[in-house]
């Protein structure tokens, strides 16, 4: 989706593209438009001198390359998107991470390292977490109380049991569609059991300093109409453990009805009027609120992913701003059972058989020694876990040499001597990265 914008944004020199596989990244760029005489360069020296793109499958050698100012992170896995991430800063290299994955494992780590090196580690704008940042900064900066920010989905208790095998089930989709569509089991069934959903909003509540509940996700069902008052605190009726918390509403009823005016592609901010006057703007102007006049809502219906990934490179490279960075480590997503696990049974990850990401609080997840769900794949049991149950760094056979574990055990024991904030003796940012104070 990138592709296809950039190619026809002014301003934009897609010097390189790297990928496992060449060839899948050749098609990849023509799928999208781009014809021969712009990816025909040998070498990135003549991709910068020419204006054409370079592919290649060595993407150590396309970061460290000269002319290149903005790193896209696109892969997905976190484990190779931390790598990436410090080769990025080791280099002086912006990073766009789209990998939120790895953001929601070690992105508050991540952001300070980009810090001290004078680059730019930036959320992807168009997807939902970056246009959820720049929701709670407007209300903020207009001088509102931000009480929940999120997004919409498609939710029912019973998919976080849902397996690559059932997913399509809950989609509707037929055997047609997603053979036609080159649809991936997995990736959908972490968008169903409801992983995606705990990883975007630790991600924003990272970014915002808004904290999870303890209790997790609550996917309440919830229209447009409806957001002012169900995402408001619970004392004043709504659903929320907390004010200055993240939810995510359903675009379902528990009975499996749909919501009306949904928001399952859209994103939202809550927010309350700080006096009886802005209560009565508020009306005046026609915005829609809960029965007290002071809970509204800003929402926008839907985000386009890829193809608005542009701000975000041109927010780095032309503003040095980002479009949403951790400011400190307040969300973590751990790894629970989708069913009981025996001792000796391997995880397989995000989207698998095995678990799904629950969202809770950091500082929970540290006294609990809760697995996060980016390093619950290809590792051994040792106990027993039953379904429901969080997986913990003891019940693992974990090989604490890999880097992605030794970078997150890095974060924790950061976060235990120096808080869940920022680290001591930093200037505070905003969640799109402005200096405020």
């Amino acid at each position: 989706m990138f592709l296809a914008q950039a190619r026809t944004t002014p301003g934009i020199h897609v010097m390189a593209v790297a990928d496992l596989s060449a060839p899948r990244a050749l098609q990849a760029l023509r799928n999208t438009g781009w014809v021969e005489e712009q990816i025909s360069a040998a070498s990135f020296t003549q991709a910068l001198s020419s204006g054409t793109t370079h592919v290649t499958e060595d993407v150590e050698a396309m970061i460290a390359a000269d002319g290149v100012d903005v790193i896209v992170e696109a892969t997905g896995n976190p484990g190779v998107g931390i790598h990436h991430a410090l080769r990025c800063f080791y280099h002086g290299r912006h990073l766009v991470m789209v990998n939120v994955e790895a953001d929601a494992l070690v992105g508050p780590l991540l952001a300070r390292r980009a810090r001290e090196a004078g680059v730019v580690y930036s959320l992807a704008y168009g997807d939902q977490p970056a246009l959820i940042c720049e929701m709670v900064d407007w209300a903020r900066a207009t001088g509102f109380e931000v009480i929940c920010a999120g997004k919409g989905t498609k939710y029912l208790p019973e998919y976080h049991a849902s397996t690559p095998d059932t997913v399509w089930e809950h989609y509707g989709f037929t055997d047609e569609q997603v053979e036609a569509g080159g649809l991936n089991p997995r990736m959908f069934n972490s968008f169903i059991d409801g992983t995606k959903s705990a990883i975007e909003m630790a991600a924003v509540a990272n970014a915002t300093g808004l904290t999870p509940s303890p209790e997790g996700l609550g996917f309440p069902p919830a229209g447009a109409d409806d957001l002012a008052a169900v995402c408001r605190p619970r004392e004043d009726g709504g659903s929320l453990h907390h004010p200055g918390t993240v939810e995510v509403v359903s675009s379902l009823e528990r009975n499996g009805r749909s919501v009306e005016r949904d928001l399952r592609w859209g994103v939202y901010v809550t927010f309350k009027a700080p006096t009886d006057y802005a209560a009565r703007c508020f009306s005046e102007y026609g915005l829609v609120t809960d029965d007290s006049g002071f809970y509204t809502a800003l929402y926008r219906p839907y985000h386009l992913i890829g193809l608005e990934l542009g701000i975000s490179v041109a927010h780095a490279a032309l503003r040095g701003e980002a479009t949403g960075s951790a400011t400190g480590f307040r969300g973590d997503v751990v790894a629970a059972a989708k069913r009981d696990l025996a001792a000796g049974e391997e995880l397989d990850g995000e989207g698998g058989y095995a678990v799904y990401g629950r969202l809770m609080p950091a500082e929970n997840s540290l006294v609990l020694g809760a697995l996060p769900i980016g390093l619950a794949h290809g590792i051994e049991l040792r106990n027993a876990v039953a379904t429901g149950e969080f997986v913990r760094w003891s019940d693992v056979a974990i090989d604490e040499g890999q880097e992605p574990v030794r970078f997150r055990r890095e974060m924790e024991q950061w976060s235990r001597t120096e808080g869940m904030g920022e680290p001591s003796g930093t200037a505070r940012m905003s969640s799109t990265g402005r200096l405020v104070e």
